[in-house]
């Protein structure tokens, strides 16, 4: 018991150490003007041929509410998003109609006024670090593909990869649920399921920390099930942080019916529970990375942290 405490304590990533030895590191502060807002890194991801979720409006002042919710009336499905909201604050995720009201993904529905308020409230700074005025965003709303779509409660799920100096290291997905009302944020009562990086193939699974065997409210069995497009799925997330500048993030990379690999969106400071997902600390992997001589091409990279993925030992 000693030894492997002493084990998990020696491969573990830890907040401290993840600031001081990699964000503060290999973030350039320059940059995460870009990834912390939202309509920022689409244009930076758009430059760098990274495709994303379009963007049907933007809502920049209070006299422009009435006219964006005119627009919204006439829309079926949609997301709404303030620009610089972190961790899925004052995300909105509209999935239908029921007369003149707006179906939320947990199945609870909103007035036009409604929808008006939380424009403003948005514009006001409510969700934005230091209460600085925002923006809010439409975005078309994802349409997931069938295989992890299924594991989903009225929602998107999304696969986090964890990118560091251009390599992916680990990842998950993560899948929403009636409690996160449609959103895929661990914190929010999301479900994370480990990835093994190598083979795609989900390996284990948590909620609240806890671990999971099925989806809490569809009981569908959440490990061994093949990612659709891993390849492309880490080759999109590879890109995306070329695109962006930094040296560690987490990459969410959505599977669409239609479009297929999206970058839904990018963390500076990505959490660590990714860590719990797969069974395994980070600190080996990073530490394999910032000692090696790197390729320069993504797909190259792709192929060294798939091979990590064994190397120090895949998840267990």
């Amino acid at each position: 018991m000693i030894a492997a405490l002493r084990r998990i304590r020696s491969e573990v990533l830890g907040i401290n150490r993840r600031n001081h030895g990699y964000l503060f590191a290999y973030n350039p502060r320059a940059r995460y003007r870009v990834v912390d807002d939202k309509q920022a890194t689409k244009v930076a991801l758009a430059a760098g041929g990274v495709r994303a979720p379009s963007l049907r409006h933007v809502c920049e002042a209070q006299w422009q509410v009435r006219r964006l919710a005119a627009r919204l009336a006439a829309e079926r499905e949609f997301v709404l998003k303030p620009a610089r909201g972190a961790g899925g604050a004052g995300i909105v995720v509209v999935v239908g109609r029921r007369g003149d009201r707006f179906v939320k993904a947990s199945g609870a529905t909103l007035r036009a006024r409604d929808l008006e308020a939380h424009a403003c409230d948005v514009l006001a700074g409510a969700y934005s670090p230091g209460g600085r005025a925002d923006r809010m965003l439409v975005e078309e709303l994802v349409v997931p593909e069938p295989v992890l779509g299924a594991f989903s409660y009225r929602g998107v799920p999304d696969v986090r990869v964890l990118v560091f100096r251009g390599v992916p290291v680990l990842a998950m997905v993560r899948l929403p649920t009636r409690r996160s009302d449609g959103r895929a944020n661990l914190h929010l009562g999301g479900v994370g399921v480990g990835v093994d990086l190598a083979s795609g193939c989900t390996t284990f699974a948590i909620q609240a920390g806890h671990p999971v065997r099925v989806h809490p409210d569809l009981g569908r069995m959440l490990t061994g099930v093949a990612v659709p497009a891993w390849p492309e799925v880490l080759d999109l997330a590879v890109r995306a942080a070329d695109a962006v500048g930094l040296g560690f993030l987490g990459v969410d990379v959505v599977l669409d019916e239609r479009h297929g690999p999206l970058v839904l969106e990018l963390n500076a400071r990505p959490g660590l529970g990714i860590q719990m997902a797969n069974r395994r600390g980070l600190r080996p992997l990073l530490e394999r990375v910032a000692r090696a001589s790197l390729p320069v091409s993504a797909g190259e990279r792709v192929a060294l942290g798939r091979a990590l993925a064994y190397d120090c030992g895949s998840s267990r």
